[in-house]
């Protein structure tokens, strides 16, 4: 009978920490000291590093490992036969050779674009690359990746998509590794409910907030189900970033493009932040 119990007790220590370790839908959300990084600054690269490549392409986000990003940023859409696809705007005008909305072209004709001639003749042929893809050419490499929904009003039931994508892939499980944001907060509510051990962000645009700020009623909202606030860079001061971090959580402003606004966010304590340009961020790596 000792032996009996000896061995529950045994087994049931096991799957305790086998849960913690594969970080299973029991966990509670945790510091961001989970994400792996060379320093304590964190350095996005915004859509891939898209100040020397063309935005979410496959050569802007292999840019931003060759910079040493610790995250690069990217925008998930739905093409009308229900492959994710990485894309910024609703439609393909900006940024390829066609026009017309994601929504309404299939993952074919979305493949035949030319993604990367309007940034520079030198990547011609650059085309839109799949989420499946992406994760599977970056799962492995050091560097986090930060997914933004955008627009998930438009394709209902991306949140589970998503999360089932990543479960497939097997990158739920490292705490840290991918983290899921949207300006629209009932979708990343929707995300967290499904799979509350990946890590959230609650993205928060100038247009939304410049009359009221951030309050205490968004940030206590916003505790519930995210990790990190991601606001625009003109709304950050210090008393803001104070209260996300009483809140436990993180604060990473978008977006960077200059020296004068990287300093200014570094020394009111932000944890990183959103940039173009990926060295941006070097300086502050040893401080």
């Amino acid at each position: 009978m000792n032996h009996c119990k000896t061995f529950l007790c045994c087994l049931s220590l096991f799957l305790v920490v086998g849960s913690l370790m594969l970080g299973g839908p029991g966990l509670k959300k945790t510091a961001f000291a989970e994400v792996k990084t060379d320093s304590r600054f964190i350095n996005v690269a915004h859509r891939g590093a898209s100040g020397y490549a063309p935005e979410n392409t496959i050569a802007a986000f292999d840019k931003a490992v060759e910079m040493k990003a610790d995250f690069f940023e990217l925008d998930v859409q739905r093409s009308k036969d229900g492959h994710l696809v990485v894309l910024h705007d609703t439609s393909v005008d900006r940024t390829t050779d066609g026009t017309g909305y994601v929504r309404d072209m299939t993952l074919a004709e979305l493949k035949r674009l030319d993604a990367g001639s309007w940034f520079s003749s030198k990547y011609s042929g650059e085309k839109i690359p799949t989420l499946e893809e992406v994760l599977e050419r970056y799962r492995n490499k050091r560097i986090n990746i930060l997914i933004e929904l955008k627009k998930p009003s438009l394709y209902p039931g991306i949140e589970q998509q998503v999360a089932n994508l990543l479960r497939e892939k097997h990158m739920d499980r490292w705490r840290g590794k991918v983290v899921v944001q949207s300006f629209n907060h009932d979708s990343i509510r929707r995300f967290h409910q499904t799979m509350p051990w990946v890590m959230t962000g609650a993205l928060v645009s100038y247009t939304s907030y410049k009359d009221t700020g951030v309050t205490n009623e968004h940030l206590n909202t916003f505790a519930r189900y995210a990790d990190f606030v991601n606001p625009n860079k003109k709304l950050v001061d210090r008393d803001l970033v104070n209260r996300v971090h009483q809140r436990g959580m993180k604060i990473l402003p978008y977006t960077v493009r200059s020296s004068e606004a990287a300093d200014r966010l570094f020394h009111i304590g932000v944890d990183g932040f959103v940039t173009d340009y990926p060295e941006l961020g070097y300086i502050y790596y040893a401080q």
